[in-house]
């Protein structure tokens, strides 16, 4: 049943709905892929690492067993495990103890800074590695809690975690797709001192908030709900997908709740008391029959949502802990907010039973009513430490699209066992689709451009430049590097601070041989002071041209600001093309920006222009593509260009033209962008000729 109060809110839902855009997400958890049929026996490698065959009737339980201290056990056997199905004994196909030590091995390997994705995703496939996320719902988080779990959190990081965890921090509102795991212990802590709640708080802070915060405060209390739980599901889905092994959530929040007494549903959230004629009786609940009514179906729908939510973590194989900051709680609502007494021990106890939902229902804990917080937190990390990873195929093979009870025991007595309540079945629909051949992907150089997109466009958290390395023939068969850099805006609503913009970028370009090709300051524009660079080098701005031969290159980057603060450095390693063969060859295009009409004849007429980094462009803005052709000898390669979308489908045929005063070879092209609607395209430019052809692949993404 759909109330009116729903109706209203579903379009602001789904507005909220881009906490979690990009996590793909399934309707029901699916236990596994389809079991292969039966093969010859192979040999078993070492079993440093679970064997998980693949199928739709394989199911994996994380299994934690401890004793009556809460302390972990780790001398169980695969033999010590009973598994049931909906009552019927299991064949336990695969078994392991992952055990993690506080203090790494000394022959482990040592702790990796995260710096770029693949840090990440390298760090957390290790097994050897927790992972924690902080999850800090300030929706539900009154500021007298937040500030009383401050130190508790801090602790945690400080003395509980190992050099090797990674830990990441979140807000209700914040995009799964900015979601960073780190070690830096210093940036988490500094992030938890600021952590302030706002329970009951409707001031928009930003324009999404501004949307609702004159809605009613039931209405907006559900928005937050809703908000705050589709977060959390997406997080988990995003977990899910970096890696199998166990992943903790440490969700602090007082708990959810769709029910609002009438003395705080004040008519206009943002403005409190004002013609709320409930603030003036203390203690009245609405005990109609239409009220009893709603509140019975507010509480189906919280229901249903933590379901969604419960369901997607054990898909996700992540534990729920959820962090009540208040502690031994005896009331939920302040004594001059009038709320009578039997409505708030209700509120109370139908929050915390929302926390130990999540946590009971996805192997977590619930750390709720209680004031010794530390001790729940150390648990968090016992549980992450030591635990077994078990396997079995279905013998029910279930393919029905119902949830399926599983039940873990041991058969040694007086142990505890915690483990994953049970799974959703595919349908025969989903069984079908997980075993249907994979469709062809894009082709790689495909793939390539839209990475470089998604990076220029989403630059990792802590980086302040972005930088762009074009490479064409240059003299004596050497060949020409240009190297751009421009800084990368703070976020939106992020403050600026002089001291992190970036002002000059040393860099260090070399080969194999002990000379390098360019060492020296990359400086803006706005500054020029002495450089190191050889009198070849050519500089223009926030970028340089230097020549190499063919072969490795790497370059050595270091960012300073104005004070000569190191901000960040990075190295990247290159093949620097030969541009000297028989092959028709591409160099690579340089893509150009302009602003108005006038500007973009400027540099049509202009062949040093610098190129632009980003690849970020409003309709209102003009883009010119210029590029070198090459083919062997004094034979001129066929050139052509066009605009296709992101599934690299043909668009459109773009018209080419030789630059003013250009050498024999050299093109530009302008590409439309006012006319298209926002999203992301592909620009390709391609040259062929009797020896061959290629082609070259520019994402790009139109904004309104």
């Amino acid at each position: 049943m759909m109330n009116k109060v729903t109706r209203l809110i579903l379009p602001l839902a789904l507005v909220c709905a881009w906490t979690v855009a990009g996590i793909g997400q399934q309707d029901r958890p699916a236990p596994a892929q389809v079991r292969p049929a039966p093969q010859a026996a192979q040999p078993q490698p070492p079993p440093q690492q679970p064997v998980f065959r693949a199928g739709v009737n394989l199911v994996r339980v994380d299994v934690i067993v401890t004793d009556g201290t809460g302390s972990p056990v780790t001398n169980l056997t695969q033999e010590d495990f009973e598994v049931l199905e909906d009552g019927q004994r299991q064949t336990v196909d695969s078994f392991k103890l992952v055990e993690v030590s506080q203090v790494p091995a000394p022959d482990a390997e040592p702790p990796r800074e995260i710096r770029t994705e693949y840090d990440q995703e390298s760090e957390a496939a290790r097994p050897d590695v927790r992972l924690f996320v902080i999850l800090l719902d300030d929706y539900h988080v009154r500021r007298s809690s937040s500030m009383g779990v401050r130190q508790p959190l801090i602790r945690f990081i400080q003395q509980q975690l190992s050099p090797l965890d990674m830990v990441a921090l979140m807000y209700p509102l914040t995009p799964v797709s900015d979601v960073r795991f780190t070690r830096n212990r210093d940036a988490v802590v500094s992030a938890i001192e600021k952590f302030e709640g706002r329970k009951f708080n409707y001031d928009p802070r930003n324009e999404l908030e501004e949307r609702y915060a004159y809605y009613p405060a039931a209405t907006v209390e559900l928005i937050r709900n809703q908000v705050s739980l589709s977060a959390l599901k997406g997080l988990v889905t995003y977990l899910g997908g970096l890696r199998e092994g166990r992943k903790a959530v440490i969700l602090v929040s007082e708990g959810y709740t769709n029910n609002l007494p009438p003395q705080l549903n004040d008519p206009v959230a943002a403005m409190p008391g004002i013609n709320n004629p409930a603030r003036r009786m203390p203690g009245v609940d609405d005990e109609s029959a239409r009220a009893e009514a709603a509140r019975f179906f507010n509480n189906v729908d919280i229901m249903t949502e933590l379901r969604e939510v419960y369901d997607a973590a054990n898909r996700s194989n992540t534990s729920i802990y959820s962090l009540d900051p208040r502690g031994l709680a005896a009331f939920e609502y302040d004594i001059n907010e009038g709320v009578g007494l039997q409505r708030d021990q209700a509120q109370l106890k139908d929050t915390m039973d929302t926390l130990r939902i999540l946590a009971d229902e996805t192997d977590g804990r619930a750390i709720v009513n209680m004031n010794d917080l530390d001790k729940g937190l150390r648990q968090i990390v016992r549980d992450s430490s030591a635990y077994y990873l078990l396997g079995y195929y279905s013998t029910q093979a279930p393919t029905d699209g119902k949830f399926h009870e599983i039940k873990v025991r041991v058969k040694k007595p007086g142990l505890q066992v915690r483990a994953r309540k049970g799974y959703w079945a595919y349908t025969t629909e989903d069984a079908a689709r997980a075993t249907s051949p994979p469709k062809p992907g894009p082709p790689p150089d495909v793939d390539k451009a839209m990475a470089t997109l998604a990076e220029l466009s989403q630059p990792p958290r802590g980086r302040v430049t972005r930088t762009w390395i074009g490479m064409a023939r240059g003299e004596a068969g050497r060949t020409r590097v240009q190297f751009v850099w421009e800084p990368i805006p703070p976020r939106p609503g992020a403050p600026r601070e002089a001291a992190s913009d970036p002002v000059r970028v040393w860099l260090v370009a070399s080969g194999e041989g002990t000379v390098p090709y360019y060492r020296g300051a990359v400086q803006h524009a706005a500054a020029t002071p002495a450089t190191t660079a050889p009198a070849s080098a050519l500089r223009r701005g926030a970028a340089v041209v230097f020549d190499a031969p063919p072969g490795p290159l790497q370059l050595r980057v270091s960012i300073e600001n104005e004070g000569g603060t190191l901000l960040d450095s990075d190295r990247r390693d290159l093949a620097v093309p030969d541009f000297t063969g028989t092959d028709v060859m591409l160099s690579t295009p340089r893509v150009l920006r302009a602003l108005t009409a006038r500007e973009l004849q400027a540099l049509k007429a202009d062949l040093s222009a610098l190129p632009a980094v980003a690849r970020e462009f409003s309709r209102r803005e003009r883009i010119l593509v210029r590029f070198d052709a090459y083919g062997p000898g004094d034979t001129p390669p066929a050139v052509t260009a066009k605009l296709l979308n992101r599934q690299a489908q043909p668009m459109m045929d773009l018209t080419l033209e030789p630059p003013a005063g250009a050498p024999a070879g050299s093109f530009q092209v302008e590409v439309p962008i006012a006319s298209l609607a926002a999203g992301e395209y592909l620009i390709e430019v391609s040259a062929s000729g009797s020896s061959g052809a290629t082609r070259q692949l520019i994402a790009i993404k139109v904004t309104s």
